[in-house]
């Protein structure tokens, strides 16, 4: 690979997490309920990520009776995901938002071996407590009638959500090209949501029409294929390290353009927090290239 390709490429992972990392700025400014914005963000998903799969060509047909109920769960899950992480950017602010959504790996890590009758690795234990660690930095005196507090609350079931629905896709859809895969997760949270409309007023007023089209297209539709695409340029565990730069991404965004400066508890947990992303990112990633390369 040359050096130019190289580079060109390793922005282009970058570009990647930025374009995912627009969602904190983004959610922190609507004024809808999460509900109904993750509910708009998911229709208008629908159509970006069908253009994008129809350009490149990717199939849309699946075999649904084999990982239909897999992707269709995937789907409310990664809904489930959204909505308790945009709650969380509301209460609190992006940081407290970001930093207690990407403890994601330590649920992960507890879950899987329970799910998928995986090995119970003793890091995992310690992995956790050092995420304990750096939520108690986040919010040192929890109080669940604080914004924080209400920020890590919202924030960790959203890791959860997140952790759950990784989980669930891992073995089921291996194979299968991502972008049609998140279509059609998509479309999964568009019915299964469609009851939040009888709820509240279900029209985004004038202000949210711009942040709910750059969620569809640039935060899921671009930002996810270029993720996807990454993958034949740079390895597992490049990609997954690259990744966990997303807290630092949305951080700066959210100091540029909303004027939020995290105090130097919420840096210190962070880093500890992003420090379990990237460690656990390089781990998944060695393991399942360590697999790949013995089925060779």
């Amino acid at each position: 690979m040359r050096a130019s390709s190289s580079v060109g490429n390793f922005l282009l992972v970058n570009l990647a997490v930025l374009f995912i990392s627009t969602s904190a700025p983004l959610g922190r400014v609507l004024t809808m309920v999460p509900p109904l914005a993750i509910w708009w963000r998911s229709l208008f998903a629908v159509v970006a990520l069908g253009i994008v799969t129809k350009l490149l060509k990717h199939p849309f047909r699946l075999p649904f009776r084999q990982i239909g109920l897999p992707v269709f769960g995937a789907g409310v899950l990664m809904g489930g995901h959204w909505i308790t992480y945009f709650y969380s950017l509301q209460v609190s602010n992006i940081a407290i938002a970001l930093l207690s959504l990407f403890t994601y790996p330590v649920f992960t890590s507890w879950l899987e071996p329970l799910v998928l009758k995986s090995p119970f690795q003793p890091r995992q234990l310690l992995l956790g407590v050092i995420g304990l660690l750096g939520l108690y930095f986040i919010v040192p005196d929890f109080d669940w009638q604080s914004g924080a507090g209400q920020g890590v609350l919202w924030g960790l079931g959203s890791a959860l959500c997140f952790s759950l629905r990784n989980i669930l896709l891992k073995r089921q859809v291996a194979g299968y090209p991502g972008t049609t895969l998140m279509f059609y997760q998509m479309i999964a949270c568009v019915v299964v949501f469609l009851p939040f409309l009888t709820v509240w007023d279900s029209a985004p007023i004038a202000v949210d029409w711009p942040y709910l089209i750059v969620l569809a297209v640039i935060t899921t539709a671009a930002g996810h294929t270029l993720f996807v695409m990454s993958f034949r340029h740079f390895s597992v565990s490049t990609v997954s390290i690259i990744s966990s730069t997303q807290p630092v991404f949305g951080i700066i965004m959210g100091v540029i353009f909303l004027g939020e400066n995290p105090p130097w508890n919420t840096l210190v947990g962070g880093t500890l927090i992003v420090g379990i992303a990237i460690y656990e990112g390089y781990m998944g990633a060695r393991k399942k290239e360590a697999k790949d390369n013995e089925g060779r």
